[in-house]
């Protein structure tokens, strides 16, 4: 690809953002297309920022010089342009798809004010710096929250908004709190980490509805026919990839924009990034796959043919600061089959955990919640899917201290 040639980037996260500065630092320059109108962030420091750890400005990243606001509104392959809902048209000879994930808004009846077609106040989605300012704006000391979610993300607006003095009720569906991620005994761990911040946890409870009074919340129903005061509702039922641009253009879609191993979309002029790709059937949803992949089509474009991207063994870090620290990682296969060896050390007087499985001779997945000095050799001997030494035992890999 030569210097001349026009690279537009839609999403200004992380993997947009990542991508426009490595085809900088190559020489190619690239338009990205932001439909946010702050500075790009790191959005996975929202929940610090909902905290009050960190202003705003502190999460931003490196704005690229070459940023358009607006909303992609459609693509005409024909013509190879983006169309911006004001009007203006980009032209491209390589378009990559940046376009990141929607949050996930469960059926729940009074969700919607149906004057307004939008949330009633006091509901809120946690996607964005907008959702974030928004919850920042309305919590104060006393006030009632309903977090429904608790995933990752459920977890993280709970213990944010304790810790600006809300009363923070969390409900989920499932029968444990970040079950995708997490074994009981972790899972166990963050409830009490929660708990001891005042959050009051219900799990295997589903809610029903959302109840508003003159167009502002004022409780949540459960199914079992229980409500709960809410001054404030907080939707955390995890992400689903924004693929609609891609659907529209005719694009192959399945879960995410699905992608080949140069990330190339059915469109030979189109790429897809971060959260929205897929690749090999798997939608990653984390920040480390997101930067790989940036990276990896970074020198595609650039001409250096021989990058491929071949997936990524992602690892799942929680790390929550402040006075009241959390920090959890979870990694490949946590839950062992039969003939594994399973290696597990707790502390509940510290409230630690450690856990790792080892099938084979290899390590196949771990948890781990709290002084985490050990995931950074976990991690690498995981990654590496290398068989592990046979001169020390097992329980080496939960007591050397490899780095974080």
């Amino acid at each position: 690809m030569t210097s001349n040639e026009r690279v537009v980037v839609i999403g200004s996260g992380l993997a947009g953002v990542r991508l426009a500065r490595r085809l900088g630092e190559l020489g190619v320059p690239a338009t990205l297309v932001g439909e946010e109108e702050h500075t790009p962030y790191n959005r996975m420091l929202l929940a610090d920022v909902l905290a009050g750890r960190y202003a705003p400005e502190v999460i931003a990243l490196p704005a690229p010089p070459r940023l358009t606001r607006g909303r992609a509104a459609r693509i005409d392959r024909e013509m190879r342009a983006v169309h911006l809902a004001d009007g203006t048209e980009i032209a491209y000879d390589s378009l990559v798809l940046a376009t990141g994930s929607n949050p996930v808004l469960p059926p729940l009846r009074g969700l919607w004010d149906p004057e307004r077609h939008e949330f009633p106040e006091g509901v809120h989605a946690f996607r964005t710096m907008d959702d974030c300012l928004g919850l920042s704006k309305a919590v104060r000391p006393g006030v009632r929250a309903v977090v429904i979610g608790g995933g990752l993300l459920g977890v993280s607006a709970s213990r944010a908004l304790a810790q600006r003095g809300a009363q923070v009720v969390l409900a989920q569906q499932g029968e444990r709190l970040m079950e995708r991620q997490l074994d009981p005994s972790a899972s166990k761990l963050v409830r009490r980490h929660l708990a001891e911040l005042g959050v009051e946890v219900h799990t295997e409870t589903r809610v029903r509805a959302v109840r508003s009074v003159g167009g502002s919340v004022r409780s949540v129903s459960l199914a079992d026919g229980y409500a709960l005061d809410a001054d404030l509702v907080v939707i955390a039922c995890g992400v689903h990839p924004r693929v609609g641009l891609a659907q529209d253009a005719g694009l192959a879609v399945h879960k995410g924009v699905i992608v080949d191993e140069e990330l190339r979309t059915s469109d030979p002029h189109i790429h897809a990034i971060g959260d929205c790709a897929q690749f090999e059937g798997t939608v990653y949803g984390l920040a480390t796959p997101a930067l790989e992949q940036a990276d990896v089509l970074a020198q595609l474009l650039a001409g250096n043919t021989g990058s491929r991207y071949t997936g990524t063994r992602a690892l799942t870090r929680l790390t929550l600061a402040g006075q009241d620290f959390l920090d959890l990682a979870a990694f490949g296969e946590p839950d062992a089959r039969p003939g594994d060896d399973v290696i597990q050390l707790a502390d509940a007087t510290r409230g630690t955990y450690r856990k790792v499985v080892v099938r084979d001779d290899r390590l196949v997945g771990g948890v781990l919640v709290g002084e985490l000095g050990t995931v950074g050799a976990l991690a690498r001997a995981w990654e590496g899917a290398e068989p592990l030494p046979d001169n020390g035992p097992l329980l080496h890999l939960l007591t050397n201290d490899g780095g974080s």
